[in-house]
């Protein structure tokens, strides 16, 4: 069958969110999909909740690629894939949809821990923000504490609440309060509650979802995402993107959720990690040539939210070669190289933007340079901070640095076609 010159494909493979309740908690037309299935797939505990029935059956792997591989591969047969809650909410939907077209699955979701949690702690889930920590890092809430936010946390296991509470106390948050939710839905069902500076539970179940209410104490370090935190949140050695002139940096290179910036001279990745800090799902890759400031890098991604930065080492233009082309480009060091800036203009997406900093002479002849070739937008700024002078106050002038802006053209679109 054919609809607007498009063959109708017939899905083969369904994804059923499953919850405690097992399939007492299935849908009727969830039910028939599992009762129907020739392969079965899901972990030890979804797997369990299935008398047995000929049904061949499939165990969640590790790593868990073989597996997407054998459910591909199956094209074909009947296939139900078992998964806990909304298997779309950080769950094996996403990497199941990035091979599989939409068209040739069937998506049966239930009901995520999220609404859960919501749902039993009385939080309106739109005002929460939800993450999860499977698999990874604890760090990455780094940026998500902040005074009056509400985090639902998928965790890894019967560790995270604790040392989600040792990260809250060493931010100043020990008040914060802690509810942990297990097996929700289950006949084991528990609720745990505290606050961060008193947890001393040592017996959560590996199945848990945690709920943390962050409460400020007066040491609380407070962290915004807006662009320009304090030069003293970042380790460095002196060189680095000041705060004024990191501000106006990350405003033209407009960060957008889920893009891709390359610091190139990154020195302690300030201006990498503000990038991913600033909006969801965003990345960026640090080049560095130096190992002491690649370390430094680390240690602050680490320390503020963005442990999934990825650093390079190596120099310019040859460290650029075989890296996902970028959707923004920030050039902070090696900005006195031509080849630098072609290098990264010409690996640049179309509709992305190349912003460069310039403090030396040579730097600026560089870009002035560029400028009068290619255009783009040429500023200089000048910040001056008010510092001791023996028993009084004077401006301190910073070095004054050469500030090029451009976003490269999209490509013409063609007109559509008509019938």
């Amino acid at each position: 069958m054919t609809v607007a010159g498009k063959t109708e494909v017939s899905p083969w493979l369904s994804l059923i969110g499953i919850g405690e309740d097992g399939l007492d908690g299935l849908t009727p037309a969830a039910r028939r999909l599992v009762d129907d299935a020739e392969v079965l797939v899901g972990g030890e505990r979804h797997l369990a909740m299935v008398p047995p029935d000929g049904q061949e059956r499939l165990a969640w792997p590790s790593p868990l690629t073989a597996l997407l591989d054998e459910i591909e591969g199956r094209r074909g047969q009947r296939v139900c894939v078992l998964a806990t809650g909304d298997p779309l909410w950080y769950g094996i939907g996403v990497s199941l949809l990035k091979r599989i077209p939409r068209a040739e699955m069937t998506l049966l979701p239930g009901l995520s821990a999220f609404a859960l949690a919501a749902a039993r702690l009385g939080w309106p889930l739109a005002e929460v923000q939800t993450l999860t920590l499977h698999g990874r890092p604890v760090a990455l809430l780094q940026s998500t504490i902040q005074p009056g936010a509400r985090l639902l946390i998928l965790s890894e296991g019967a560790e995270t609440p604790a040392a989600v509470a040792a990260l809250l106390c060493e931010r100043g948050y020990g008040e914060s309060r802690m509810v942990v939710l297990e097996h929700m839905e289950g006949t084991d069902e528990r609720r745990l509650e505290g606050t961060a500076e008193s947890w001393r539970v040592n017996d959560v179940a590996a199945l848990n979802t945690l709920a943390v209410d962050c409460i400020a104490g007066p040491a609380a370090t407070l962290l915004p995402t807006t662009p320009g935190l304090p030069d003293e949140a970042f380790r460095h050695d002196g060189q680095m993107t000041k705060r004024e002139m990191r501000a106006v940096t990350l405003a033209s290179l407009a960060p957008v959720a889920g893009q891709l910036l390359w610091d190139v001279g990154a020195g302690c990745g300030s201006v990498a990690i503000e990038w991913m800090r600033a909006v969801p799902r965003s990345r960026a890759i640090a080049i560095e040539r130096k190992a002491e400031r690649r370390a430094m890098i680390a240690e602050n991604a680490e320390a503020l939210g963005t442990p999934m930065l990825e650093i390079v080492a190596g120099e310019a233009p040859a460290a650029l070669a075989g890296l996902e082309a970028p959707d923004a480009v920030f050039i902070g060091g090696g900005v006195s190289s031509r080849d630098v800036i072609e290098a990264c203009w010409a690996a640049l997406k179309p509709g992305g933007r190349m912003v460069a900093n310039a403090v030396t002479l040579e730097g600026e002849q560089a870009l002035l340079a560029w400028q009068q070739r290619e255009g783009g937008a040429l500023s200089r700024l000048s910040v001056s901070r008010a510092e001791a002078v023996g028993p009084f106050q004077g401006w301190r002038p910073m070095m004054p640095v050469t500030h090029y802006a451009k976003t490269k053209a999209r490509a013409a679109q063609r007109p559509a076609d008509t019938p």
